[in-house]
């Protein structure tokens, strides 16, 4: 007697309509779950969606409590390492419990990814090259979410002092938003339990803000996104951590050339500017300061979402396409690094950090594409915190004896 006749599978790939084949994901086969496609095409556009469900196991809690080998809680303040046995490669260390995730009201605009986490509407542009040019409408719709956002990261950094931890940062962060009708952008993308990036020393980006105390001579990058009128403005600073940061010759070479980088690099938008130009500007730069320039992350196009093409590398010989138009809305933000441009990602799939423990620094703007240049949508204020700082005598000895750079100042 034959044996019964397997009912059709449909495929789970992003908004098709295909019945599966016998094609699997090979990461689900090994977690023991089924998960058919009907190409291999329709299973590579659907990655960045279908690659989130490994993240989520049976105890949807994971995302926000740490995994199961811990540290001991300090009896004192309950605070621990989640991850004691993982090779770090600085000296900071994660400070559990994180905080309860903060919530945004009903009435405020929510990003598709706010509920489950998936930015579904940038998923149907994956692979695509085509990029968006924004009419004069979605222009001020993006000047004013850039200005909402400057102001967020400026009441963000001046509170930051020794003393201070991340967490406080992020809840001071949280508040400004709500306060603007906006929702903080980085809040549950692709599972991100806070509503800002923060990375001090050795961590590149992606930072999870914490219980860890910041220390007088630390640099900390602050990443500030917000979403407000259906439209993202992002924009990051590095900035120094007490009266020690300022003195360390090498803390200051570090964030100082990665804003300079930036700044040169701003100097090339214009239309006609081709997306791989930059990177070789920035990295010459770098390279003349005895700084690397990490390659696994790049600029990104940013308009009603808030990641899309272009992608803007921040290293030369890249392979970039694409051409500057007016309309066009990216970002450009070089994290350089004192040592090597190698990252390695702490076990919090988040965290992102240099392998051999060096202190790294980041700066980024929203920029707009103009008729005749470019319009920083996230530009500094006259009385934005932070800015530029003289080279310590050091440093500057470093860099004379690197020998390639002119010594030119670079206007912030």
């Amino acid at each position: 007697m034959a044996g019964d006749v397997a009912s059709k599978r449909h495929c789970i790939g992003l908004e098709c309509q295909n019945d599966a084949g016998t094609l699997q994901c090979p990461t689900c086969l090994k977690l023991g779950k089924e998960s058919f496609f009907c190409s291999q095409d329709c299973f590579k556009k659907s990655w960045n969606e279908h690659r989130a469900l490994h993240k989520t196991p049976s105890n949807p809690l994971r995302n926000f409590f740490p995994p199961k080998v811990v540290s001991e809680p300090d009896p004192a303040t309950g605070y621990y390492n989640p991850f004691p046995t993982f090779p770090f490669t600085g000296s900071l260390r994660p400070v559990y419990p994180l905080s309860p995730k903060r919530s945004v009201p009903v009435s405020i605009s929510h990003p598709d990814y706010a509920k489950d986490g998936i930015p579904r509407s940038e998923q149907k542009f994956v692979g695509r090259n085509n990029i968006t040019i924004l009419d004069k409408k979605q222009q001020e719709g993006m000047r004013k979410v850039c200005r909402l956002a400057r102001e967020v990261l400026d009441i963000a950094a001046r509170e930051v002092r020794p003393g201070v931890t991340t967490d406080y940062i992020d809840e001071v962060v949280h508040k400004a938003c709500l306060e603007r009708d906006s929702y903080p952008s980085p809040l549950n993308y692709v599972h991100f339990p806070k509503s800002i990036c923060t990375s001090p020393n050795e961590v590149i980006c992606h930072g999870i803000p914490d219980q860890r105390i910041l220390l007088d001579g630390d640099i900390v990058n602050l990443d500030v996104t917000l979403y407000h009128g259906g439209f993202h403005g992002d924009l990051n600073e590095t900035y120094y951590v007490g009266d020690k940061a300022l003195t360390d010759p090498s803390s200051v070479r570090v964030v100082e050339t990665a804003r300079e980088c930036l700044d040169q690099a701003i100097g090339l938008v214009k239309p006609g500017m081709l997306f791989r130009e930059p990177g070789t500007v920035i990295e010459k730069h770098a390279k003349s300061r005895n700084c690397s320039v990490i390659k696994t992350y790049c600029g990104h196009g940013i308009n009603q979402l808030f990641h899309c093409a272009p992608n803007v590398p921040h290293y030369a010989k890249n392979k970039a396409v694409g051409t500057a138009k007016p309309g066009m809305c990216f970002t450009i933000e070089p994290m350089i690094s004192l040592g090597t441009y190698r990252d390695k990602t702490w076990p919090d799939d988040w965290t992102s950090v240099t392998q051999d423990g060096t202190r790294t620094a980041q700066f980024e703007h929203t920029l707009l594409v103009t008729e005749d240049g470019v319009e920083v949508l996230t530009a500094r204020g006259a009385d934005s915190p932070g800015g530029p700082v003289a080279m310590p005598q050091e440093a500057a000895g470093e860099k004379a004896t690197n020998g390639s750079h002119s010594g030119k100042t670079v206007k912030s």
